[in-house]
């Protein structure tokens, strides 16, 4: 039995080591798109598969289980999912701007409905993937490489002879870093290849000269026309998109505002989300001018239809719309793309430099093939035909000859020595034949119905063809201009068949200006239930119901309707809520939970104190943690603009037992677990900003901790129970912070 081989490495060189080829098979191997035919692997080895089954656009649909199961098994042996998903996201229109696969079943929608399950639906290739995508790899136009067991070969690369990858456009994320290039329209893309075709010096301005921007299936409006040109120049950059709105009039001056495009980054969930958050601006009556909503949407395109009250300004609410919905959106651009083997983020004139030094490359091999089968034909076809001339003789050797090998040296090489003549002039003439090894194969394989008149006619005639195309291949192949012409022929052919108009609007749009109503200031009270439901009620009715009030909420806190309240925790953080996004209404409404509008969450944090950030702002707060760490903070420091922000800063294991308002002259009683009480003067506590851990307040034993605080002020009597007994806090003894404090209660 061979000994195991035990090798000594350090362990964070090879994690290092195993990380890198990690991270470079996810970006090359999976993510990214090849910068050459747009395409990730998954999509590439699905759409060959389809090729090699034959499931063309001319043939019958193909169940898609059959297409997903063959490729998994002869080409990407990962999930079926990421298969199947890659095919219906080639067969989505509303994503793709040329889509690759012609689906027939249910492929999901623009709302978010996903693809019915693989064994229900069908697929076959669409013409225009056949004919631009997937000709003329039996010419060798690209390389072929093994799949993952060596028992097939897979394209490295498809021959796609339109830009892909800036029409169909690509999102991915791989492992620090991610792709995302829109799509653009098929016809101006392909006249800004020809422009670089015709002057590859060409800039990027002169560019987007034929190439306006991206063309989203979805349509919209692209608002921030003078930042393409940036973005098409860095390959980065933020296309803002909004969607297609129409005011249509309605009886009685009631208007609908109609969504008849929306933008590209909604497909999805995203028209669910828009559709909650119009009922949101309502909800939280941020415009009370929309009377309903409806999504109208079919297969004959999107209809979002809102219905307005009367007399309502829909010019404002449109702005609205733009400013708290998703009907404008940010599409990021990244425009990275596997080029040489490595990942590199291009402008638009790199993208397509490297496409068309593709095209060049796979017509060079396209016509070498071409070429050379067509010599190999002209070689065969002047053997025949010269043949033809000598029949008799070639007969004389086929009759004497003993078998075919005799027959072909022969005609080869002229050797006559095992084969009967009728005369010696025949022989003579034999030994003089010198057909190569093709021509003499084609001559003893040929039959003999080729002998008629139109037959020897038609080969000639044949073999003038092969001369002129042997003839036009090698014009091609010896002028680069002339096979620009031959590429920017079939180019144009494509424009013709496929192209369409363009969906997207490029526009410099206006900056939207949504002035937010003044709200009328007035005084409200704070309420919340030990349940966490909070919400505002007015100042009167708060007077009204004083007693009902404040036996049944936790807190109530009198403020402002354009105040804030402060949610302290025990985590030591602040979450800040406004008041205007309570709920205001009667004493009994129930109010909505503190943590559906703001970021505290009640089931990982407790509140210790709550209070308006009006209130805090003329005050000073004293903060006491479990370790016994104690500090006074200005309340000026609480006024931030962050929803959420650190109240202090805390040890290991600490958390915050209590705040509250500091005063001059008040007493700070602490309780440890233990039973050791320590009363100080508050005036004894430094203060510090919100940012620091504080100074410490007691002396705790070894797994003792503080488990309450109390506040004192000059003559306030305070007892609290203590086993069987009770302690008057305020005849404590006033002793030193940071001291051990007193045993009460054993």
């Amino acid at each position: 039995m061979k000994e195991e081989q035990i090798i000594r490495t350090e362990y964070s060189e090879l994690m290092q080591k195993s990380y890198i080829d990690y991270a470079m098979s996810v970006i090359i191997a999976r993510a990214l798109p090849d910068v050459r035919d747009g395409l990730k692997p998954v999509q590439r080895r699905t759409l060959y598969d389809m090729y090699e089954l034959g499931i063309r656009y001319d043939k019958p649909y193909r169940k898609c289980a059959r297409i997903v199961g063959d490729t998994m098994g002869k080409y990407h042996p990962h999930g079926d999912s990421s298969i199947y998903d890659a095919l219906v996201v080639m067969a989505q229109e509303f994503k793709k701007g040329l889509p690759l696969v012609d689906g027939h079943g249910n492929f999901g929608s623009i709302e978010g409905d996903g693809a019915a399950a693989m064994r229900y639906t069908e697929a076959r290739l669409r013409k225009i993937t056949q004919e631009a995508y997937l000709s003329d790899l039996d010419k060798d136009v690209v390389d072929f490489g093994p799949n993952f067991d060596e028992t097939e070969k897979e394209p490295l690369v498809l021959p796609v002879r339109v830009p892909n990858i800036l029409i169909n456009g690509a999102e991915g994320i791989a492992v620090g870093m991610a792709t995302s290039i829109p799509p653009h329209n098929l016809g101006e893309v392909i006249e800004g290849v020809k422009a670089y075709m015709k002057n590859p010096d060409i800039n990027t301005e002169q560019m987007m000269e034929h190439i306006k921007g991206p063309d989203f299936p979805t349509g919209g409006i692209v608002v921030n026309k003078d930042d393409l040109l940036s973005i098409y120049a860095t390959g980065t950059g933020k296309i803002k998109i909004r969607g297609r709105v129409e005011i249509e009039k309605g009886k009685g001056g009631k208007d609908k505002i109609v969504i008849t495009e929306i933008p590209y980054t909604m497909i999805g969930l995203g028209i669910g989300k828009f559709l909650n958050d119009v009922c949101a601006l309502v909800e939280t009556k941020k415009t009370t001018d929309i009377a309903d909503i409806s999504n109208q949407s079919s297969k004959e395109g999107i209809r979002i239809v809102l219905e307005l009250k009367k007399g309502a300004d829909a010019e404002r609410i449109c702005n609205l719309l733009y400013k708290k919905t998703r009907l404008e959106d940010t599409f990021g651009v990244n425009m990275l793309a596997v080029a040489d083997g490595k990942p590199e983020t291009m402008g638009l004139v790199p993208m397509i430099r490297h496409h068309v030094n593709f095209q060049y490359e796979i017509a060079t091999r396209k016509y070498r093939t071409l070429l050379r089968k067509e010599l190999a034909k002209k070689e065969v076809q002047e053997g025949l035909i010269k043949a033809c001339d000598v029949i008799d003789l070639i007969i004389e050797i086929l009759r004497g000859s003993k078998n075919i090998k005799e027959a072909k040296a022969c005609l080869v090489q002229g050797e006559t020595g095992n084969i009967k003549f009728k005369s010696e002039a025949s022989k003579k003439q034999a030994a003089k034949l010198r057909f190569t090894e093709p021509q003499a194969t084609a001559i003893l394989e040929m039959r003999l119905y080729k002998l008629i008149g139109l037959e020897i006619e038609a080969l000639r005639k044949e073999h003038e063809a092969t001369l002129k195309n042997i003839q036009n291949y090698e014009n091609i192949l010896g002028s680069r201009s002339v096979m620009a012409k031959v590429i920017i022929r079939e180019l144009d052919a494509w424009k013709k068949e496929y192209a369409v108009s363009r969906k997207t609007t490029i526009e410099n749009g206006k900056e939207i200006i949504l002035e937010e109503p003044k709200m009328e200031e007035m005084d409200v009270v704070f309420l919340m239930d030990r349940f966490g439901y909070a919400k505002t009620i007015d100042a009167a009715a708060y007077e009204r119901n004083k007693e009902a009030a404040d036996s049944e909420n936790r807190y109530v806190i009198p403020c402002k309707n354009t105040d804030k309240i402060g949610l302290f925790t025990n985590r030591g953080q602040m979450h800040l809520l406004k008041a205007a996004d309570l709920p205001y209404g009667k004493f009994r409404d129930k109010g909505q939970p503190v943590d559906n509008l703001s970021n505290y969450s009640s089931s990982e944090e407790t509140l210790v104190f709550v209070s308006s950030l009006t209130e805090m702002k003329q005050k000073k707060m004293l903060f006491v943690t479990k370790t016994g760490m104690l500090k006074v903070v200005d309340g000026k420091e609480f006024d931030v603009s962050k929803r959420t922000t650190a109240a202090t800063k805390l040890n290991d294991e600490d958390e915050v037992i209590r705040i509250g308002v500091y005063e001059e002259g008040l007493h700070l009683v602490l309780q440890s677990q233990k039973g050791m009480f320590l009363r100080m003067e508050a005036s004894s506590i430094p203060e510090k900003k919100k940012g620091a851990v504080g100074v410490r307040g007691m002396k705790l034993a070894v797994g003792d901790e503080v488990a309450c605080a109390y506040f004192l002020m000059p003559g306030e009597s305070m007892k609290i129970a203590l086993k069987d007994k009770e302690l008057e806090l305020n005849r404590l003894r006033v002793a030193g912070r940071d001291t051990k404090g007193v045993k009460h209660g054993s």
